[in-house]
């Protein structure tokens, strides 16, 4: 069987009237959902620009609930989304705000997840199904998912870059692009790894097993084994 990039988009297996409304929601609760992890429970979205304008005509609001539910862009049950969630128990409101200077179509997940946890993910949907997630529970970041993707929450101290690294190194894995984002020295930071290629789950394992690292998320493209 033949397997769809996640940010394939185009043609047939894109669902929805817009690549930027439909598509590119879809990707961002995906997105957000991964990082938030297991056990959503609620999810406020706060609608910027024209997302907050047009998205029940546009079909936003199912996608973006698609997403979050781990449905891919051009899975046929995302016109379904609602109807899925309200079987599954997920609650989720719309509501139009303004997020300040971000692109017109930008949405800020607030994630309630069962055990009481609350996750912030803000993120663009810039064109052609393309995204940026931006801001990750109020640290700023930059994140496409355009690469198979491990996202790292650590303590800043000396060393820990070149201990992740060093894993990736043993397991042949080439980094294509490392961007390391901190509220301030010796505080909580967040690593950012695109790969070239894909990750095992026991390499996640290792990484979360070193010293100093608080979580690890792993994106991959073709959403399979997250």
């Amino acid at each position: 069987m033949k397997s769809y990039s996640l940010f394939d988009i185009v043609g047939p297996i894109m669902i929805g009237p817009s690549s930027s409304h439909t598509a590119g929601a879809a990707r961002l609760g995906k997105i957000a959902s991964i990082i938030a992890g297991e056990g959503i429970e609620k999810v406020d979205f706060y609608l910027h620009g024209s997302f907050g304008k047009t998205y029940k005509g546009h079909g936003t609001d199912k996608a973006l609930v698609a997403g979050i539910l781990g449905m891919e862009p051009w899975d046929d049950d995302l016109k379904e989304s609602f109807n899925l969630a309200n079987k599954k128990g997920l609650i989720y409101n719309f509501i139009e705000e303004d997020l300040g200077d971000v692109h017109p179509n930008t949405v800020k997940f607030n994630i309630l997840k069962k055990d009481g946890k609350i996750f912030e993910v803000i993120g663009s949907s810039v064109g052609g199904g393309n995204i940026k997630i931006i801001s990750v529970d109020g640290l700023n970041v930059d994140i496409t998912g355009d690469y198979p993707t491990i996202i790292i929450n650590h303590i800043d101290n000396p060393g820990v870059i070149s201990k992740v690294t060093a894993l990736l190194y043993n397991d042949h894995i080439n980094i294509a692009f490392l961007k390391v984002f901190r509220a301030g020295r010796g505080s909580k930071a967040t690593m950012i790894i695109e790969t070239d290629s894909n990750v095992s789950q026991q390499l996640i394992e290792n990484i979360q097993n070193t010293k100093d690292i608080l979580s690890v998320k792993y994106i991959n493209p073709v959403g399979e084994g997250e």
